[in-house]
């Protein structure tokens, strides 16, 4: 799981990262998400899987990987996914080799995944991951925001406004909360944490070779 770091002089390696950015619905994750990767060629998106219908616009493969409920159960029963919840009465997942892949490409990789696939992904993967939860600045501009995305019935947005209270309820699993204001405030401030993050001694897996060859010829010329 080591990437190397575009920006360093030493061509230092470090432990990829896995990205988790999670919200309510309508707090800002997927905006935050989209300005991220359009910020970063190092940073791509895990696509999860999913049993939900394909919306308008929407395209396989690159919004979701859309399956239907058996092959989900499938790829469950193989181990094939390194997360997968139950959301409103369809079934989400992350698929595991793409994740693989994009890390021993030398790719950090972001996830918008809800607390229970947080929770999950920290479990299998502990250190790498990053966990950061976004809150909206009050509920009811959180049910502003989604009547004003036009895309859900009634129904669907008493059942996310549920929902979200059990959402918020989890904030303290995550390293990192933010209040989005506004998105290219919050957007900032994610990226710090991204960048931060990266910097970690603890993910700099070339830095202890560095620090050797320093010492070897520091004592050399005493």
């Amino acid at each position: 799981m080591a990437a190397t770091d575009q920006n360093d002089p030493h061509g230092f390696k470090r432990r990829g990262l896995l990205f988790v950015l999670s919200s309510p619905s309508g707090a800002g994750k997927s905006t935050i998400s989209r300005m991220l990767l359009e910020a970063d060629a190092g940073l791509q998106m895990s696509v999860s899987a999913t049993t939900r219908p394909m919306r308008p616009g929407e395209v396989d493969g690159r919004d979701y990987h859309f399956v239907d409920l058996e092959r989900f159960r499938a790829m469950t029963a193989n181990h094939e996914f390194l997360e997968w919840a139950h959301v409103f009465g369809n079934r989400y997942g992350t698929p595991r080799a793409p994740v693989d892949r994009m890390l021993e490409a030398g790719r950090d990789v972001l996830f918008d995944i809800d607390w229970q696939g947080a929770q999950q992904l920290h479990q299998i993967a502990g250190g790498d991951v990053v966990r950061v939860f976004i809150l909206p600045p009050s509920i009811a501009e959180l049910e502003r925001r989604l009547r004003a995305r036009g895309t859900d019935s009634e129904d669907v947005i008493v059942g996310r406004m549920s929902r979200a209270a059990n959402e918020i309820a989890h904030w303290d699993g995550y390293d990192y909360v933010l209040v989005n204001d506004d998105a290219q405030v919050c957007f900032e401030k994610v990226r710090t944490i991204l960048e931060a993050e990266r910097l970690k001694r603890s993910r700099q897996t070339g830095l202890i070779g560095f620090i050797r060859g320093l010492q070897k010829r520091a004592e050399g010329e005493v």
